[in-house]
């Protein structure tokens, strides 16, 4: 048995293995209601042989949405279709997980094929759009609101009323996305939050609007239930949110009752220049693994099997997160366990199609 197809027991929740469906946006939704698109798309991969499907970022109001075709949570009438979804995921043999979010001034902007540019109300964008500071992204990206305080908080309770539905809808982890630029990763780093009251400044005032909302969650997410936040381990830029920062973060997530960390990067500004290569996320992984004492999982061109065995056999994570790999290839985790020698159960109706393991491992 490879490392990468051992299970990973999560408090009462247990991973047929350690191959995650990374959260990637489909750009499919009306009204933030899924639809057939996303239960082929998401039912796919768990027929596919992932341990772990989460959802795209699910917004948890209509204004947190990336754009107006995200994904969204803000009701409870959406969660009917993910609860279908979820169904389909669970019969299939993959835990169902999905990501709350908040795009903070990254909001309102067209899909990446239509050019990513802000979308007009007249278009189905929206405004206000809300940040900790009012900084633009970009020159062209449209000069956010700073929230009030009061404003925060009700985020705050968005994102556990979220939580709720999340839970009603019958998924199993809850993913909080605190990177890439959006909204919780827009208050840690100090690129895009400048604000001089309690939460701004310091590490711990930049770091409060996060632990409010693992803090919101938690405490209707079951104790039963594992609890994941995606961060962006640093800016890549000079004077921004940084690895060691990550690293203390970490430690108070893990007090809070966070159960795993999902180690991505930057998107906090549009100047980063980022040290792309296969794996290059992993060291983030790996050392908040190692100095926080929580598990983590990596994520950031992950493409071989080999490589996603060797990052969990080395101990650099705890799970493994693929994006363009599982949109190229939805049975990845089933091609995987032919490459490395594992003998894994493959859906009834395609066994016919099923090769011999590869006899890889016994070199060892």
């Amino acid at each position: 048995m490879s490392d990468l197809f051992e299970p990973l027991k999560l408090r009462d929740v247990t991973l047929r293995n350690r191959i995650a469906v990374s959260p990637m946006c489909e750009y499919s939704s009306e009204d933030g209601f899924a639809n057939v698109w996303h239960y082929v798309h998401l039912g796919s991969r768990a027929v596919g042989g992932a341990g772990l499907v989460l959802t795209e970022a699910n917004a948890v109001t209509p204004d947190g949405r990336i754009s107006p075709q995200d994904l969204g949570i803000w009701k409870d009438e959406q969660a009917e279709m993910l609860a279908a979804i979820v169904t389909f995921i669970k019969a299939n043999g993959a835990v169902a997980g999905t990501q709350l979010a908040h795009a903070g001034r990254k909001a309102s902007t067209a899909a990446p094929w239509l050019g990513g540019a802000p979308v007009d109300p007249s278009d189905g964008g929206w405004r206000p759009i809300h940040a900790p500071s009012a900084i633009a992204f970009t020159e062209s990206s449209i000069v956010p609101e700073a929230l009030s305080v009061a404003g925060i908080a009700e985020i705050v309770a968005a994102f556990a009323a979220a939580a709720g539905r999340a839970l009603s809808a019958g998924f199993e982890v809850v993913e909080l996305h605190g990177a890439h630029g959006y909204l919780m990763h827009e208050f840690l780093s100090p690129l895009s939050n400048t604000r001089d009251d309690a939460y701004g400044g310091s590490f711990e005032n930049r770091t409060r609007f996060a632990r409010e909302v693992v803090s919101a969650v938690r405490a209707v997410w079951p104790e039963r239930l594992p609890l994941f936040v995606r961060i962006s381990a640093t800016d890549w830029a000079e004077g921004g949110w940084n690895l060691d920062e990550s690293v203390e973060l970490s430690r108070v997530f893990k007090n809070l009752g966070v159960d795993l960390v999902d180690c991505s990067s930057g998107g906090a500004v549009a100047h980063a220049k980022i040290e792309v290569g296969p794996g290059y996320q992993v060291p983030f992984a790996e050392r908040i693994r190692r100095e926080a004492g929580i598990a983590t999982g990596a994520v950031g061109m992950i493409t071989e099997a080999e490589q996603a065995d060797a990052i969990v056999r080395e101990g650099k994570a705890d799970i493994v997160l693929l994006a363009r790999e599982l949109l190229r290839d939805p049975y990845w985790p089933l091609r995987a366990a032919t490459e490395l020698g594992v003998d894994v159960e493959w859906p009834a109706q395609y066994r016919r199609a099923k090769p011999a393991p590869k006899q890889v491992l016994a070199a060892r």
